[in-house]
């Protein structure tokens, strides 16, 4: 199979589809790829790099989407990009249709087979490919927060450990899946007083016997949410409905009166964010003020450190990839229910239930 990767084009998205050790284990499985010039600039590979690992150069982007059996990217399509999508290529990424209509309908226009790393599953239900951006963006979230909780930044200006004779600032995260996790991992790390909200009871005990008695963990429960949002200098939303929109936890009344200068950042936004006030926003310009509350939405936060998540994103894809591309999308999902719940639109037609139904489009179950 001839396989393409285009350069990122989103705003700061600096990783990239496939790395040159992948390119060089999908050569020596006998596939070709294809890579779009200057593509792994961010992770410090030039095409010198990806020839040597087996690669073909293309100068454009057009002859990567024109050519490719199976493109892979990182972040989800751009308008300009599934434009040049045609029927029954295979579009493997990230794609967060939840929120977003417009994309939804290219790629139904498009006819591609369009497979979304956030929605593969494994044996257990959990979501391996989006596990590893999502400790990515777990552990950058505190480290934002603390940023910009500085007072220029229209922060109210607490240090997370405070020093001596001080308090801590009180951090407050929501969703104890792997970004969570990793929020209060590190906040606490940074010395703040941490309290994390999970809804389902087993996971209150593992992350209770996690963090002992470093991290309060409660069960979640709206008024008890609310109560300590009220209270926090830092609010992280780390709750993932899978391929389905995130669910509404922090009224924008409730923004409106939490202290003035505190920081919510929203991990979830990919997925339309889990606070009422949460629009998304880039590296470029990572931040609003709403309410005086310091809002970070920024739609690829691990597009921050390529290098790492290229590597991470790339443990956690090859393994499908190479499925893919040996078996095809048809034989490979009929062998792997797990990797066939990835698929999200095939011919113009919605496969992911949840996705339709964020979406109010009609859902077409897979028929393999």
């Amino acid at each position: 199979m001839l396989i393409g990767v285009p350069r990122e084009i989103k705003v700061r998205e600096n990783r990239v589809g496939l790395n040159p050790e992948s390119v060089k284990r999908l050569v020596e499985a006998g596939h070709g790829v294809l890579v779009e010039s200057s593509a792994g600039a961010g992770i410090g590979a030039d095409d010198a790099d990806y020839i040597s690992a087996g690669a073909q150069i293309a100068s454009h982007s057009d002859d990567v989407f024109s050519k490719a059996e199976m493109i892979i990217k990182v972040k989800e399509p751009q308008e300009s990009e599934w434009q040049r999508l045609k029927p029954d290529q295979i579009l493997f990424t990230y794609l967060h249709l939840a929120p977003d209509l417009r994309q939804a309908r290219g790629l139904v226009e498009s006819g591609c087979v369009a497979i979304a790393y956030e929605t593969v599953t494994d044996k257990n239900g959990r979501l391996p490919l989006l596990a590893p951006m999502s400790e990515v963006a777990g552990r950058m979230a505190p480290q934002m927060a603390a940023y910009f909780s500085q007072g220029h930044f229209g922060g109210h200006g607490c240090l997370f450990s405070g020093v001596s004779g001080t308090r801590r600032a009180k951090v407050v995260v929501i969703g104890g899946g792997v970004a969570g996790m990793n929020a209060a991992k590190i906040a606490l790390g940074l010395g703040a007083d941490v309290t994390l909200f999970e809804k389902f009871p087993e996971r209150v005990a593992e992350l209770s016997q996690m963090f002992g008695d470093g991290v309060t963990v409660k069960l979640s429960d709206q008024d008890e949410i609310e109560a300590d949002v009220l209270q926090a200098d830092v609010v992280i939303g780390a709750v993932l409905v899978a391929g389905g929109s995130a669910p509404k936890l922090v009224s924008e009344k409730t923004v409106a009166a939490m202290k003035r200068g505190a920081v919510l950042v929203d991990i979830a936004i990919d997925q339309g964010g889990c606070f009422e006030t949460s629009k998304a926003t880039t590296h470029d310009s990572p931040t609003y003020i709403l309410h005086d509350v310091v809002h970070y939405c920024v739609a690829n936060m691990p597009g921050a450190y390529p290098e790492t998540s290229t590597a991470a994103l790339n443990n956690a894809t090859l393994p499908y990839i190479l499925d893919l591309a040996n078996k095809g999308w048809k034989r490979a999902c009929a062998d792997d229910p797990y990797l066939a719940a990835g698929l999200n639109v095939i011919n113009g037609k919605i496969t992911n239930k949840a996705v339709a139904t964020a979406l109010d489009l009609p859902y077409n179950p897979v028929q393999l």
